[in-house]
């Protein structure tokens, strides 16, 4: 059971609607050249998706459209799998066995559930605090090694290390699990709101001028770089003359991100220039992108008989890889056969 373990991603986003440049930018553009390489598992985390208030009227389609982004976007079924956690049952009963493992204590410094439950942390789901380690079972399931994640996850896949060691040391089976690596993926992976620089682009943001959808068309593109917060300033010179100007950072960031360029080499080409010409040029190279992921999001949605078809068919890959390891975790940890 012990020795070298085959390089296998895991990585998932919650459907809960909106899904944004940030979520493209930030994860979703990165998966693709992650499934050049690896043995990849991209899953919509819809278990994580009941935690909080939810709509249960909404969700099933919230599921079909992540799912649509990750396939528009360029995942591809057939190299990687997608699937809906809820499709593999795997998730909810190792999540257990792992709850069994972590320690109460280690929960408590999730800096997560602190931040989600503020000041109603009482009245929050039990779920809510224990969601980091089913995150770990997401992963662990399949003994992923890598993990691709935003700076504010990194802490969980840290937590899933804990236990996957925890797990090894406790049972005595050396390294049954590897111990997962977060990726933390190259620029622009912190995407800013258009309505203020210095908080995160969010799906949660009340006002849909914040963010740019992976469903809008190319006229609501257009508008909300338009109206987007500026300064009366020039464009920057350099990138020390950044500082404190986060909304000129986050617009030149996200168009460096889309040419595929150096940040400095952006700045050089826009500098002395008004907001008004980063604009246009932002809006022409981002629906240039995001407009074919857009309308083949929409042809997806369409057919929801081939979108539901190639989610099971996803689930049953997930659930071939997954159902060896559980078979020996349930071994492990004394359950009768």
């Amino acid at each position: 059971m012990s020795g070298a373990h085959e390089n296998l991603v895991f990585s998932g986003m919650q459907p809960t609607g909106n899904l944004h440049l940030g979520n493209y930018l930030g994860a979703i553009r990165n998966w693709l050249k992650l499934q050049e390489q690896y043995r990849c598992v991209y899953c919509i985390v819809d278990m994580h998706a009941i935690t909080m208030d939810y709509d249960p009227k909404q969700l099933a389609h919230a599921t079909r459209e992540v799912a649509a982004a990750y396939i528009a976007s360029g995942v591809d079924p057939k190299r990687s799998i997608v699937f809906a956690q809820s499709q593999n049952s795997i998730h909810a009963e190792l999540a257990w066995i792992l709850n069994c493992v972590a320690r109460v204590g280690w929960l408590n410094r999730m800096t997560q559930f602190k931040d989600k439950a503020g000041k109603n942390r009482e009245a929050m789901s039990v779920g809510l605090y224990t969601y980091p380690v089913l995150m770990s079972a997401d992963i662990l399931a399949y003994k992923a090694t890598h993990v691709p994640v935003g700076d504010d996850q990194k802490q969980h896949v840290e937590l899933a290390r804990d236990i996957a060691q925890k797990f090894n040391n406790d049972f005595g089976v050396d390294d049954f699990f590897p111990l997962p690596e977060p990726f933390i993926t190259g620029p622009a992976t912190r995407v800013m709101s258009l309505r203020d620089g210095s908080a995160k682009m969010s799906k949660s943001d009340a006002s849909d001028y914040s963010r740019i959808n992976l469903t809008d068309d190319a006229d609501t593109i257009v508008l909300k770089f338009k109206k987007a917060k500026s300064d009366p300033l020039p464009l920057p010179e350099t990138e020390a003359d950044l500082a404190g100007r986060p909304e000129a950072e986050n617009l030149l960031s996200i168009y460096s991100a889309f040419a595929e360029r150096p940040l400095s080499g952006v700045i050089e080409e826009f500098r002395g220039a008004q907001f008004s010409t980063l604009k246009n040029a932002l809006s022409e190279i981002v629906v240039s992108k995001l407009a074919p992921i857009a309308a083949e999001m929409r042809r997806l949605l369409a057919d929801r008989e081939e979108l539901d078809r190639l989610l099971r068919e996803g689930a049953g890959q997930a659930r071939a890889i997954a159902e060896p390891i559980l078979a020996d975790v349930r071994r492990i940890v004394g359950f009768a056969v």
